[in-house]
């Protein structure tokens, strides 16, 4: 329910306006030095407060590991750590204490549990993603140490998308975009592409356990996560076969594809090739706008949505894309 991996295994905890959040990491290769100041800088790309369009909670995000960990250097036993939650506001959230907020999961956890943390969506809240962050950078030093490298970059938002425009042109139409919502009040979605890079073939099981079904199983986890491809994606629907399968060839001494429209995964296991996957996320559903709905009686009401809220989440959501895929990879190798 809150843990991802079999081998290599995170489970998290904490809720958004609770004392602090946090993860167990268990099945971490014993020996490995962690580079602390890449967990620093990976926690840095997902922070609040980074810029006019982000939320402006201002989290110092310090993680205190408490086993594990011996002089820098893992043990091969659990490693547990956690964050403390230093500029939580729950005041900002007392007159949704009954109210339920439109396209968030206030009434799906109100339904399943019968009682709900309501201080910025508790468990559901974008705050819960961090230790996934933590962990995913310690799988990027395992995976580092075998040549694979995981690079996502912020591919659309809303309408501006990358490829459609020059770089620059794309990333002042995504800018205007966010500064035109932002004044309405509003929020934007959009997609985050990735890559694994080096990864072997051979990764990934034949049946449910796939390789495109793993990392979409991990997208999934990321909240405001709606739609997963890999390769041409949804495109191959409208493909021939002769467009869209991969040839082989021999390059360099090595079984290769000329094209790489099956994204690294061929019958649900690595090829060897690039392994790319597209991830997609609607607006964050915590507008300023007026929006109609319902208290825990039933009654009607309507709501205005204030405190700190991204406009867009997408920035801050790439290096959760790495991270979770990275975890995904170390579990896998």
């Amino acid at each position: 329910m809150n843990t991802i991996g079999r081998h290599f295994r995170l489970t998290t905890f904490g809720e958004s306006h609770g004392a602090a959040i946090g993860g167990v990491i268990d099945g971490c290769p014993s020996n490995l030095a962690i580079d602390f100041q890449l967990i620093e800088s990976e926690l840095r790309r997902r922070a609040t407060a980074m810029n006019e369009f982000s939320s402006q909670r201002n989290e110092v995000d310090k993680v205190k590991f408490l086993s594990g960990i011996l002089d820098g250097v893992t043990l091969g036993t659990p490693i547990a750590f956690m964050v403390e939650n230093t500029d939580a506001k729950p005041e900002d959230y007392a007159e949704l204490e009954h109210v339920f907020r439109p396209s968030h999961a206030d009434f799906t956890y109100q339904a399943k549990y019968g009682i709900r943390d309501y201080r910025g969506g508790g468990r559901a809240s974008a705050r819960t993603t961090l230790p996934i962050v933590v962990a995913g950078a310690i799988a990027k030093q395992i995976l580092s140490e075998k040549g694979i490298v995981i690079q996502a970059y912020v591919k659309q938002i809303g309408t501006a998308a990358m490829g459609a425009h020059s770089d620059k042109e794309a990333a002042d139409l995504m800018s205007q975009q966010m500064e035109s919502a932002k004044k309405e009040g509003d929020t934007l979605g959009g997609v985050i592409g990735c890559c694994i890079h080096n990864a072997p073939a051979g990764l990934g099981e034949p049946m449910f356990d796939k390789l495109q079904a793993r990392l979409a199983y991990a997208m999934f986890s990321i909240p405001s996560v709606k739609g997963f491809e890999y390769g041409d994606g949804f495109a191959m629907a409208g493909m021939k076969g002769s467009e869209c399968n991969d040839e082989f060839c021999v390059k360099d001494g090595k079984i290769r594809t000329r094209t790489n429209h099956s994204g690294g995964i061929q019958g649900g296991i690595s090829n060897g090739e690039d392994i790319v996957f597209n991830v997609a996320l609607k607006p964050i559903p915590s507008i300023k706008k007026p929006q109609n709905t319902v208290t825990d009686e039933g009654k009607d009401t309507s709501i205005n949505i204030e405190g700190r809220h991204d406009v867009c989440a997408l920035p801050r959501a790439v290096v959760l894309v790495e991270s979770l895929a990275a975890l995904v990879v170390a579990d896998l190798i």
